[in-house]
């Protein structure tokens, strides 16, 4: 094996683990977020969830991108395990979000449509919120990244006792779970723009679990080598939601996410 091709790997792997830590360390800041965001009178405000096992602090480095932007971020503390880590269902944190959205659109005269970001769990909570509560009143663009909508692998954790009980949302991203069959029955209303933003190198949500049924407002977009985590660093992902909140994602990107899935599926179906 060449020695530039082992530098190369090595490489890559360490800036892997660098990332990680990037966000493993905020995570572990748990929900207490810098007093920066300005609801009153706002127009489109950004809501951001996090996902299963994060806090709010895990999206930091997403948000103050958006926030630089112009864009005003907003999101929620869900709970979960010590109070923190988003363990709770999918449904009862989707009906808090409900609650806390209309109540801050009252209080603070938010004006417009919401637009919504959602990192892997975090995007089936929004997809919740849209198909069964207010969200589809609500929002505007809904933009989720690693988002297992097809089921986990990490959802067979629930089959040691403690797991189970400590994270009742794990057992519902089962692959074909009562729950996952009737969400993705459930078609996204029309007026939404959605987009399934995901990678391949995807350890946490595997290919290919994020990708969406196609519709004229529904698409797929691939990234190309990001881990879980980096989904919420990476720059190139960061222009890729950019884009999706202007609605202007070049068809180039949804023709090659297509093109790319329909080759995997010739390769690995029957």
């Amino acid at each position: 094996m060449p020695v530039s091709y082992t530098k190369r790997k090595v490489r890559r792997l360490s800036r892997k683990v660098r990332n990680w830590s990037t966000v493993a360390k905020l995570t572990l800041q748990g929900n207490k977020m810098p007093n920066s965001t300005r609801l009153k009178n706002t127009k489109n405000p950004i809501l951001v969830i996090y996902g299963f096992g994060a806090t709010r602090r895990t999206m930091l480095i997403l948000e103050r991108r958006l926030q630089q932007e112009g864009y005003v971020t907003f999101s929620m503390n869900l709970g979960g395990f010590i109070g923190t880590f988003n363990t709770v269902s999918i449904e009862e944190s989707a009906k808090y979000i409900d609650k806390k959205v209309e109540q801050l659109y009252k209080k603070n005269k938010i004006k417009g449509k919401l637009y919504i970001v959602g990192h892997s769990k975090g995007g089936l909570i929004g997809a919740y919120y849209i198909k069964y509560l207010n969200g589809a009143r609500r929002a505007k663009t809904f933009i989720t990244l690693g988002t297992p909508y097809n089921g986990s692998l990490w959802s067979y954790l629930t089959f040691i006792p403690p797991v189970s009980m400590i994270c009742k949302s794990l057992k519902q991203l089962k692959p074909e779970s009562k729950f996952l069959n009737r969400l993705n029955n459930t078609p996204f209303p029309k007026h939404i723009k959605v987009f399934s933003i995901y990678s391949k190198g995807d350890n946490a949500c595997h290919f290919p679990t994020s990708v969406l049924k196609e519709a004229p407002h529904v698409k797929n977009v691939e990234v190309f080598g990001m881990s879980h985590s980096e989904l919420l660093i990476k720059k190139s992902v960061f222009y890729a939601i950019r884009h999706g909140l202007k609605d202007e994602m070049p068809e180039s990107w949804i023709e090659a996410s297509r093109k790319s899935y329909q080759d995997w599926k010739k390769k690995n179906q029957p």
